[in-house]
């Protein structure tokens, strides 16, 4: 059973995921909806029940000390209820957990619950793949739906993804077919750095999410981090010979791909963003009462870590063209857009 107490009546609700896990190259994904969540102060109202969705060997509970009692965090998929300041507030539900390891169809039954107490109107989830995409280009992000309607209005492309699939994917088909508009936004991460943190995607991402559910986003250090970022495996790229001419070969192709398109709709939707944060800049906002005490219930946000060293490129581990690559390993993310 579904208990809502202490959440209120929400203005425009919209529903913000992202999974750890599979989908979740360089932890992009789950970093943004942990910025949004830090950002405006959000406070944890639901937990999904960890013994019904995760293997604990897999992912395995943390035991901390807390005024000198030993307490556990165990794995799971909280909720919490932010609001939106500005002229036309709205209220976000940000959905920020672990891919599950079992009973996916009842996770998702139960995440969809959830939405249609709250009167959710869009889910939107995050995603980050790894991509033959350069580090020093900007973060290619796509936007897609199972709706052919949904994706005309707001400008998506309509998912003919055949594979392997995540939570992510099976989450956006069960909303599909309960009625609930979802849309899928995806980051490609450079598969050569792939590990942790990529601030850079997960500001692409919030940028691409700003635009679509038309809030202002606040950043905090979040753009001096990818800056930070970005000027670091600049240099750990240009101490190896073949890494430099590996991220030179896809730039080149890069530019090349995108030299018709480099023009009209995205320079003005860049434009539109920077006038929006000039006038005024990104707004606050505050965290919906839960009233139920369980802040205990979120996790500690993550230190940043400086980027690790990217491998040479081989024969063996270049992408064929035309697809994203993966390494396989616990923080690997994901191969695939779903």
């Amino acid at each position: 059973m579904i208990e809502l107490e202490g959440v209120p009546e929400l203005i425009d609700p919209v529903m913000v995921a992202a999974f750890e896990g599979w989908n979740d190259a360089g932890d992009a994904a789950s970093t943004a909806v942990a910025h949004l969540d830090r950002e405006w102060k959000g406070e944890v109202f639901a937990a999904l029940d960890a013994e019904d969705y995760y293997d604990f060997q897999v992912n395995r509970p943390t035991v901390w000390m807390d005024a000198g009692v030993r307490k556990i965090t165990w794995p799971t998929t909280r909720l919490s209820v932010v609001r939106v300041g500005g002229d036309k507030p709205r209220d976000l539900v940000l959905v920020r957990g672990i891919e599950p390891s079992m009973r996916w169809r009842s996770f998702c039954n139960e995440l969809l619950g959830f939405a249609h107490e709250l009167g959710v109107e869009l889910v939107v989830i995050l995603g980050a793949l790894l991509g033959d995409t350069p580090h020093t280009r900007p973060v290619p992000i796509s936007g897609t739906t199972s709706d052919a309607d949904l994706a005309q209005r707001m400008d998506l492309e309509e998912t003919k993804y055949e594979g392997p699939t995540g939570i992510v994917g099976v989450l956006q088909e069960a909303c599909t077919h309960a009625g609930v508009p979802a849309v899928s936004l995806w980051a490609a991460v450079p598969h050569y750095v792939s590990q942790p943190p990529n601030p850079k995607a997960t500001l692409a991402l919030l940028n691409r999410l700003e635009d679509l559910i038309d809030v202002r986003i606040p950043l905090g250090e979040l753009a001096e981090d990818a800056r930070a970022w970005q000027v670091g495996v600049d240099q750990l790229a240009a101490e190896d010979s073949e890494v430099a001419e590996y991220v030179q070969t896809l730039e080149e192709a890069r530019d090349t791909a995108e030299l018709p398109e480099a023009s009209g709709e995205a320079i003005a939707r860049e434009f539109e963003r920077y006038l929006r944060r000039r006038d005024g800049g990104a707004p606050g906002g505050h965290a919906t009462e839960s009233g139920d005490g369980t802040s205990y219930l979120r996790d500690n946000p993550s230190g940043r870590t400086r980027p690790p060293r990217p491998p040479k490129p081989s024969a063996d581990t270049d992408p064929e063209p035309g697809t994203e690559t993966g390494t396989d390993g616990e923080d690997s993310g994901d191969s695939s857009q779903e």
